[in-house]
């Protein structure tokens, strides 16, 4: 489980001598220096694309993941998409799907609680594997309290990534991130403005720190978030995969506003 804390840095000791041409030599094996990591905000946001000219209009930046675009749309625009990563959200068949471009970086697909065994079923390659991993979002309906919880480990358990509609009520957005706190899965969520991006953030360092969820996504409080050091940040990201957003404009507008992700402003 990711924890809000520093790490610490290992050594290494000197290399065992060896011998070249029957003298004795110590070499000093140097690993290759590290790149520069990415910010943890990096790539947060997915931007939620009507069609393929919305793709290719998109915001663009460091914060900026792969846009999100339906398949029906791919379908109605064959060969028309750029040749970059998208997450397809399935509202056709999957099999329609042309084999490039498009390049998935992940698959979307929207359920009811009667339809989850089978979804669970496509997520572990049941009637064959995706090409791309598969976040799955389970519409409340009339299922009683605890049904967020439920489905969010049934969804991990099965190698996909739960998903998380930021409008949901705050005690099943707690039971989600309560289970997703203790998961290497990794969950992808909704959200219509940055104030709801900005609270689906708070939650979810709030689940990691064993405080309370419900209040802390209530209070959409954009300044702790913002004061979240960079390995925080980090241990955020392990949870939160990113948020797909309708207005990417705004989204991104606030975020720069509130300090937050100031790092990829540019």
């Amino acid at each position: 489980m990711p924890k809000l804390r520093e790490g610490g840095r290992g050594t290494q000791g000197p290399s065992p001598p060896i011998t070249v041409g029957g003298v004795s030599t110590l070499l000093t094996l140097q690993p290759p220096a590290p790149r520069d990591p990415e910010p943890p905000f990096a790539g947060l946001l997915f931007e939620v694309c009507a069609d393929v000219d919305a793709v290719r209009a998109r915001r663009r930046g460091v914060l900026f993941g792969p846009p999100v675009i339906a398949a029906g749309a791919l379908l109605a625009a064959p060969g028309q998409v750029p040749d970059e990563p998208v997450c397809v959200r399935l509202d056709a068949d999957p099999d329609l799907l042309p084999a490039s471009p498009p390049r998935p970086s992940r698959f979307e697909i929207d359920c009811s609680a009667d339809q989850l065994d089978d979804v669970v079923a496509l997520a572990q390659g049941d009637p064959k594997p995706l090409p791309a991993r598969l976040v799955v979002f389970v519409e409340r309906g009339d299922q009683s309290r605890g049904w967020a919880a439920e489905s969010a480990a049934r969804i991990a358990d099965a190698g996909a990534h739960p998903g998380l509609d930021v409008g949901a009520a705050a005690e099943d957005v707690a039971d989600f991130l309560a289970v997703l706190a203790h998961s290497d899965a990794g969950f992808v969520a909704r959200a219509r403005t940055g104030t709801e991006v900005v609270a689906v953030l708070a939650a979810t360092v709030a689940a990691l720190r064993g405080d309370d969820i419900a209040a802390a996504f209530a209070a959409a409080d954009p300044v702790p978030v913002a004061a979240l050091s960079p390995a925080a940040a980090a241990a955020v990201r392990e949870v939160l995969v990113g948020v797909a957003v309708d207005d990417a404009t705004e989204a991104e507008s606030y975020l720069f506003e509130h300090g937050i992700a100031a790092d990829l402003k540019g």
